[in-house]
């Protein structure tokens, strides 16, 4: 340790291995100490190699019943990861060891060397990672625990075809292939894999972090629905609440009339989530959130400070939510809009939009309703029916999906 910050980095590495080495996949902390030369970590011995090594020795691919296997395992212990506020950033096959040579051997997670703790909202804007299986938004610099999951689709695409989704002979020529490059699916053996595992590697391989799969989300995806998982509390289920019960009655209104037209399949995931809050007499509260989020307390926890979250879903302290209205606040516009049947959503969820929420609004309230200034006016215009006032197919789609600041001051300069 030569720099303050290589000790830092060490000490944040032994914070964080300790306080979450009783997952069942993550590598069991046994001690640290040090002398006046030297750091020592103490970890459980894992005797059955790397993940890499495995793949290799198999000429590169795995079937998928085995597949499934081995990214459960990972989406196991990511979504705990996730949930205490702890980005791994640097997930890839030479991180995962197997406790012994057995065939089925249970995996651990290593390395958190480069794991660093993420606030609720804050963004992290480091470049780390191997250059494979680094997210696009983290060659942005701006990103936040969604990288995580662009990395398990990399592995995933590798385990179901045993080659990687972005080449280059160079660190900056793979980079350029993360950041243009859609992966190739056309190739054998893609032809021959599964409808359902392909779908589930394009929603993690999205290069909007937006539209990508959590890893509690993932578990409930009809490619491992078979194996009847175990499905952890999501963070995101937070994330999303929270904005809900801050959102004005027209935002809620609009929300409500997509919640009707959600497809069967992600029901599944809220239905889970749900559940998991043990709601009482068919309905959550404050309580229930935190409740859960209690349960689940490490230090980690702490230090992330995502119990912070609970102050701005303040709205639901007095207040219960049954799980219609759930589904209404727990819903991501952007992760359904990557769903091949959108537009078939968003039509019907239109047409709900009409009979309930849909009411005359002016051209300033609803660029106020989407935080968009006066030069935003002439864009919003075209969103509002002239025959009656109110939003019309577009205007619906595009209040779902908003418009960050970012686009739309570069869209209306």
């Amino acid at each position: 340790m030569t720099t303050a910050i290589s000790i830092e980095d060490v000490r944040r590495e032994v914070k964080i291995l300790k306080a979450l080495s009783g997952h069942t996949n993550i590598i069991k902390f046994y001690d640290a100490f040090e002398d006046e030369s030297n750091v020592y970590i103490v970890m459980e011995l894992c005797e059955g190699g790397e993940l890499l090594d495995r793949i290799l020795l198999r000429g590169g691919r795995y079937t998928e019943v085995d597949a499934k296997t081995i990214v459960v395992q990972i989406l196991n212990v990511v979504a705990y990861c996730h949930l205490q506020g702890v980005a791994h950033r640097d997930l890839k096959p030479e991180n995962f060891l197997f406790t012994s040579r057995d065939e089925d051997a249970p995996m651990r997670m290593i390395d958190f060397g480069l794991s660093d703790f993420v606030k609720p909202d804050d963004r992290l804007n480091d470049i780390v990672g191997s250059a494979y299986y680094v997210a696009p938004e983290v060659l942005h610099r701006s990103y936040n625990l969604e990288a995580d999951m662009w990395s398990i689709g990399v592995i995933t695409y590798i385990l179901l075809c045993g080659s990687r989704p972005f080449w280059a002979r160079t660190e900056s020529g793979i980079f350029r292939s993360v950041l243009r490059v859609d992966p190739n699916f056309d190739d054998s053996p893609w032809p021959a894999v599964s409808p359902e595992a392909k779908d589930f590697v394009k929603r993690l391989l999205n290069k909007d972090h937006r539209k990508r799969m959590t890893a509690a989300q993932a578990l409930t995806h009809p490619w491992l629905r078979d194996l009847n998982q175990a499905v952890p509390l999501d963070i995101l289920i937070f994330k999303l609440v929270k904005s809900y019960v801050r959102a004005t009655p027209f935002k809620r209104a609009a929300l409500k009339a997509l919640s009707k037209a959600i497809p069967e399949d992600e029901l599944v995931y809220l239905r889970t989530q749900f559940c998991l809050l043990e709601p009482k007499n068919g309905s959550v509260s404050l309580n229930n959130f935190k409740v859960g989020l209690t349960r689940h307390v490490t230090d980690a926890m702490k230090e992330s400070r995502v119990f912070d979250i609970l102050n701005l879903m303040e709205p639901l302290a007095h207040k219960k939510m049954a799980f219609d209205e759930f589904c209404a606040a727990a819903i991501s516009t952007y992760q359904l809009e990557a769903l091949e049947e959108w537009e078939n959503i968003a039509a019907e969820a239109f047409g709900f939009f009409e009979q309930e929420g849909n009411r005359v609004i002016s051209v300033e309230e609803l660029a106020q309703e989407m935080n968009l200034g006066p030069a935003a006016y002439s864009a919003v215009k075209d969103w509002i029916r002239s025959s009656d006032g109110k939003l019309n197919f577009l205007g619906y789609t595009k209040f779902l999906h908003g418009v960050t600041m970012r686009v739309s001051n570069a869209r209306f300069r």
